[in-house]
This record gives C-alpha cells, structure tokens and sequence, in this order.
C-alpha cells in the first residue's frame, strides 16, 4: 500500500511560481504561463537574477517586458529573485515550482533540479513539468538571440513588442 504524506500547510493548487531567465520571454514562456494560470489560483512568474550569465536585458526590463505581456492575466503577478528557488519559494509561502519542457534533454536538467530543490527543502518545494506546446517546442531565448543577431525574423518567436526590443538591443532596423 502506498502511503502518501501531506503537508498541513500547503493549499493545494493554490498558488505556484514560474522561475526563469526569460531573457527574452518567448511565445513559449507565454504559453507555459497562461496555462499554469489556469492550474493555479495564484502565480508568480519570477525572472532570476543570475550574475554568472551575460543577459541581453537587464532584470529589471525583464521583469517589465513580462509584466506587458501578462497584463491580461489577473492572477500572475511578476518578480524577481536571486539566490537558491527554495529560499525564495519559502519566503513567499510558495509550495510548487512550474518549469516547462521542450525535449528529453530538458527532462534530465530538469529532474535534476527538481529532486534538488525537493530535497533542500525538506520536501517542501515541489516541481509540476508543462510540456511545451508543439508549435514551441523548437523554441528557446538562445536560439532568438542568435537569429536576432544575424538580423534574422524572430516574429513568430516573441510578441511583437519584444521582437522590437530585442532588435533595439542588436541595433537591427526593420
């Protein structure tokens, strides 16, 4: 017999964050959002302030770009955060993390982090996965830096007001 535990605390379904780079955002990061909205009564979309990687924008127009493109959406709120997701998610009483997945590879990295994040919490901090829808599965934010900066089509990648952001930041004119 399989014995499951609860946490007394955690309100089920409640509320969950969507932690990233989202440098940029892309239609997939959308897409994955607009879902979790629908799954959860609350969601914070956080973007990380990671000071190892070379962001093309700054945390703060990240976190402005997606505050745009969720502004239809009354239960996402967004953030930002650094330093460990646990710490983050206890602090804002948060109990389930949302990543999405694009491919197997994705999953590996993913697992990892999640039975990480699972375990430093003490089981506190769990990660529901979101498969990407497929008309995004070949999408990632590397892969419309580097069209962007070959001056290449990205408005089937991003809304259309970071496409002109993105494009500013590569000094591409359209």
């Amino acid at each position: 017999m399989i014995k499951i535990e609860y946490l007394e605390e955690i309100d089920a379904m409640n509320a969950a964050i969507y932690p990233g780079s989202f440098d940029p955002m892309t239609l997939g990061h959308l897409d994955i959002i607009k879902r979790a909205s629908i799954m959860f009564d609350e969601l914070t979309v956080s973007v990380l302030d990671n000071k190892a990687k070379n962001a093309l924008f700054s945390v703060g127009e990240r976190v402005s770009i997606l505050k745009e493109a969720t502004k239809d959406l009354p239960n996402v709120t967004v953030d930002s955060f650094n330093g460990l997701l646990i710490d983050y998610a206890r602090q804002k009483s948060i109990h389930i993390s949302v990543r999405g997945l694009r491919a197997i590879t994705d999953f590996e990295y993913e697992l990892q982090i999640a039975q990480t994040n699972r375990k430093l919490s003490n089981g506190e901090l769990d990660t529901v996965f979101l498969t990407t829808s497929l008309e995004y599965a070949y999408l990632s934010s590397s892969s419309v830096k580097e069209i962007a900066a070959f001056h290449g089509d990205i408005s089937q990648c991003v809304p259309d007001f970071v496409a002109e952001l993105v494009y500013k930041k590569f000094r591409v004119v359209e």
